[in-house]
């Protein structure tokens, strides 16, 4: 059977917390997902637990927009992932609903702006780069991750996570991944021609011994 479904996150000192939990309820809502205050939980693990709980027919409810994106782009994702999954997206305090003709333009909308925001910080990017040679302050990209493989090999030995690895150099989880399989390959092969050529020395060893063994007797 269907479920309205709401999603709650509060703010730093959890202010708002009821008044988001009398809307919700007002709306309907037999099943909420909460978050922690804001500053308390970086996450939004209970977005993820909400996201994998869905079934097709239900509708998720929130308060506003700001309590479930970090940005357009987010938004996006989210609302397309509902709808790829046949749940209704319902916004109380500007009444969005993708269930009706209005709303179903809503996930083309938040492309065309989430493109938009894209070119124009593109844009910004170029245009601070054209200033910078100007000026002679242009110094190229920031090295990448795999500039910190030396690192990564060294927190790794120690045994850090991989996310303690990526959390304590900047970097992404994803990278630190790369660079230990990237390592391991590099040593494998290292050591596969380093046995062929014990091997071999061992049959040639043999083979310079057997012709004085015979000569001995």
């Amino acid at each position: 059977m269907p479920c309205i479904i709401g999603y709650l996150r509060p703010d730093m000192n959890g202010q708002n917390l009821q008044s988001q939990l009398d809307q919700l309820k007002a709306a309907g809502v037999t099943k909420i997902f909460q978050e922690q205050p804001e500053g308390v939980k970086l996450d939004r693990s209970q977005l993820d637990k909400l996201m994998a709980d869905i079934r097709k027919g239900d509708t998720v409810v929130i308060t506003s927009l700001d309590r479930i994106a970090h940005n357009t782009k987010h938004l996006l994702d989210i609302v397309e992932s509902l709808n790829t999954a046949g749940v209704t997206f319902k916004v109380i305090d500007n009444g969005i609903d993708t269930s009706t003709p209005h709303g179903k333009v809503i996930p083309m909308l938040l492309g065309a702006i989430t493109n938009f925001e894209r070119q124009i910080v593109r844009k910004r990017q170029a245009e601070g780069i054209d200033k910078a040679k100007r000026e002679g302050r242009y110094k190229g990209r920031k090295p990448t991750a795999m500039a910190k493989t030396e690192e990564v090999l060294s927190l790794n030995i120690q045994g850090l996570t991989r996310q303690k690895i990526a959390d304590q150099l900047g970097i992404g989880v994803a990278s630190v991944y790369r660079i230990l399989k990237n390592h391991a390959t590099s040593q494998k092969k290292q050591n596969k021609p380093l046995k062929k050529s014990v091997d071999k020395q061992k049959r040639v060893s043999k083979h310079e011994l057997h012709p004085v063994q015979l000569s001995l007797f």
